[in-house]
């Protein structure tokens, strides 16, 4: 059954603007949601410059430039009728200060919407970014800040294994802060090398039962999707605190995942939409869900329950 704002009210409890166009004129607002109440947990702000990538001969912007004001966030959340959303710095280019320097703006942005908007401040692992990170900590009781954002991709690895000891402190310093708050860091996940899966599960281990690990991406490929799949019931029945948001999981993994929620209601909590625009689009994000041989509390839950519990409640 198809729930429209006013009836999804109330959820039982459970653990580089193109040729100079501004953005806000690029898309009129649309119903995309078709009447669901969502909320997004995994949006971008602010522009990225062009860089030449791979085999790129001249600088490209692969993505649209995330937004950058007040009214450009608002214009992007009524085009897709998302009602809350948390928004991450923008970043893809090699450049370490680079999505530090939008944690300012999502400061900005989260503290102006009296509850509409959250942030995560992007930190780094690495020991030379320590005197960003250390910037960044003493933002985190900004209001509307309610998260980190860490990634490996631009260097680093998330094995614990292989930190050496400066590494180690600066993660466990960034770990104590999000302790201290019992605030999540969202961590990028991909298969293979920096991101897999497999140092995340040593992270899990040895720090998530006090440490809140947001897991982005599922995975992020067959293999890290799999892994986590084989692994989801032991991990929610261990204690652990971890979460995941389904942006950019190939279909067969939300599938899969959806069914066991639907069957067993392990970790029904514990999963959450997130569109990341604008690396994807709240459209195939948006579907993978509502398209889904799921109930419909099952849905509403992942659209707006679950993070209404652990995220937005906390700005009330």
């Amino acid at each position: 059954m198809m729930h429209n704002h006013a009836s999804a009210g109330k959820l039982p409890a459970a653990e580089g603007q193109g040729m100079g166009e501004p953005l806000i004129q690029e898309a009129k607002p649309l119903t995309m949601a078709i009447g669901r109440r969502v909320y997004s947990v995994h949006n971008h702000v602010g522009c990225l410059d062009p860089w030449p990538f791979y085999e790129s001969e001249v600088p490209v912007s692969p993505a649209d430039p995330g937004p950058e004001t007040r009214e450009e966030l608002d214009h992007f959340m009524k085009c897709r009728g998302i009602e809350k959303t948390l928004i991450i710095p923008n970043y893809g280019i090699p450049v370490q200060e680079q999505p530090f320097s939008h944690n300012e703006l999502v400061v900005k942005l989260a503290g102006q919407e009296g509850g509409r908007v959250a942030g995560a401040l992007w930190v780094s692992g690495l020991p030379r970014n320590r005197g960003l990170t250390d910037s960044a900590l003493q933002m985190l009781d900004q209001p509307g800040i309610i998260a980190m954002k860490m990634s490996y991709l631009l260097g680093g690895t998330s094995d614990p294994d292989k930190w050496d000891e400066p590494t180690l402190r600066q993660h466990e310093a960034i770990f104590q802060a999000a302790i201290d708050r019992d605030i999540p860091i969202h961590f990028h996940t991909s298969p293979g090398e920096s991101s897999d899966i497999t140092g995340f599960f040593k992270i899990i281990k040895r720090w998530g039962k006090e440490l809140k690990i947001h897991l982005v991406h599922m995975g992020g490929g067959v293999s890290g999707h799999i892994r986590l799949l084989s692994q989801w019931k032991d991990l929610i029945e261990g204690h652990y605190r971890v979460y995941l948001d389904t942006s950019w999981a190939i279909g067969f993994a939300v599938r899969k995942l959806l069914q066991e929620l639907d069957r067993t209601g392990i970790g029904l909590d514990r999963v959450m939409f997130g569109c990341d625009e604008p690396w994807s689009d709240f459209e195939s994000e948006f579907w993978k869900i509502q398209g889904a041989r799921v109930s419909d509390e099952i849905k509403e839950r992942i659209f707006w329950g679950n993070a209404e519990q652990q995220y937005f409640s906390k700005l009330a």
